[in-house]
């Protein structure tokens, strides 16, 4: 990127000034920012040429200050051109500290993004998921032995974070990581905050991401139909815990809760609402926005069911959950067992309720997307599936019509 660099030397009168010399400031201005600074030179305001910034006459004195000034310049104006070759951030400030020698802490890449990966592991908990900070440590991982085979070198600087650096580190996702597209944009996107931070810190001027559009893909994700929540639901399992696992999963396919969310759900949340029937209140712990959802009948029946469940008693938890990777083994079991040939997992839970408990019932999407927490429609769309029923009532009644008229 072009920039515009202006240099004006002036005299800059001291404090408790009487006459005599005055100190030579330097102003250097890069695109509107500027910066100043005393170049160790005086002058007698008498023998200063305000216009052209430089001392006037033609004595020797004049002559060998004039010369240090155009020296200065000079000096200054390769320090432009060179960072500019090298494609760094040029600033005001950057190039006074280049020229007075003043060091400055090198931004690379791989260091701000330890950096910002050591804030988000302070609050894993609190405002992130451990899995959200696992995403952006297996990111840098990538970014790190890309830059290695790219570069051959252990950091680059910031600066060299451009349309050419994504473009190449996505081909080595997809060719050496072998990642398919979806989760080469998410690792995309994961280095996009981190270039977001050296752009608000100044650290880079020019957005690479300002014309790089990668798309993902839809992808087909599994929900069960009508017949198969049926099924799950009045099966009788022998083993307790695989009751209670299953209890647990139809749940969430009647409330569109994410584990992480049903896990942490309090008693408190339960809570009376505007139709005087009972809601669940809660904040989502991914995206930390209110859920608001109205309570079905058989989302009801399970809570009373563990009303008084021995660690709902001790925790204050509205249903006995167990670990994700114990409910997720058993789900395995009982998927076997009533005959599902589907992944049963706490997503598919979430996907079901969108689809077919809520969307193919006639629930507006936008009614769908406050009882998930989404903040967006577009989120919503994602889990949703219109099923052929649902068409094929929807174009029974759309017939109906047209006969009439």
């Amino acid at each position: 990127m072009r920039t515009t660099l202006s240099l004006l030397f002036s005299l800059r009168k001291p404090k408790n000034y009487s006459s005599g010399e005055m100190p030579i400031y330097l102003r250097i201005t890069v695109d509107g920012q500027r910066t100043e600074f005393a170049v160790s030179r005086k002058c007698n305001p008498k023998s200063w040429d305000v216009v052209t910034g430089r001392a006037s006459g033609t004595k020797a004195d004049a002559k060998t200050l004039n010369a240090y000034l155009d020296n200065i310049q000079f000096k200054i104006q390769e320090l432009q051109r060179r960072m500019a070759e090298s494609d760094e951030t040029i600033t005001a400030e950057t190039l006074k500290n280049r020229f007075i020698g003043k060091a400055e802490k090198a931004r690379t890449l791989l260091v701000v993004f330890e950096d910002h990966n050591a804030k988000m592991k302070n609050l894993v908990g609190q405002e992130f998921e451990k899995s959200t900070l696992q995403r952006y440590e297996t990111c840098m991982m990538h970014v790190r032995d890309f830059i290695q085979l790219e570069y051959n070198v252990s950091d680059i600087p910031v600066t060299k974070v451009n349309f050419a650096f994504l473009n190449n580190f996505e081909y080595y996702l997809r060719s050496v990581r072998k990642c398919g597209n979806n989760s080469a944009i998410k690792y995309l996107k994961n280095l996009g905050k981190i270039v977001r931070i050296c752009l608000g810190n100044g650290w880079l001027t020019i957005d690479p991401y300002l014309n790089y559009k990668p798309k993902q893909k839809a992808v087909h994700r599994e929900v069960l139909t009508k017949e198969e929540l049926s099924r799950l639901s009045k099966k009788k399992f022998s083993i307790e815990r695989l009751n209670t696992v299953r209890d647990m999963f139809v749940f969430c396919c009647y409330t569109g809760l994410a584990y992480v969310d049903v896990h942490k759900l309090k008693r408190s949340e339960l809570i009376k609402g505007v139709d005087g029937d009972l809601w669940i209140y809660t904040n989502r712990q991914k995206t930390d926005t209110l859920s608001r959802i109205p309570v079905l009948p058989v989302a009801l029946s399970i809570i009373h069911t563990y009303e008084y469940h021995p660690q709902c008693v001790i925790k204050d938890t509205l249903l006995p959950v167990m670990s994700n990777q114990k409910m997720n083994a058993y789900l395995k079991e009982i998927a076997d067992l009533c005959k599902i040939e589907k992944p049963l997992t706490f997503h598919i839970a979430r996907h079901t309720f969108a689809t077919t408990v809520t969307l193919n019932n006639g629930v507006p999407i936008e009614s769908v997307a406050k009882m998930m927490g989404h903040t967006s429609i577009k989120t919503t769309q994602i889990y949703a599936k219109v099923m052929d029923h649902k068409i094929s009532s929807d174009m029974q009644q759309l017939r109906k019509k047209l006969a009439v008229g």
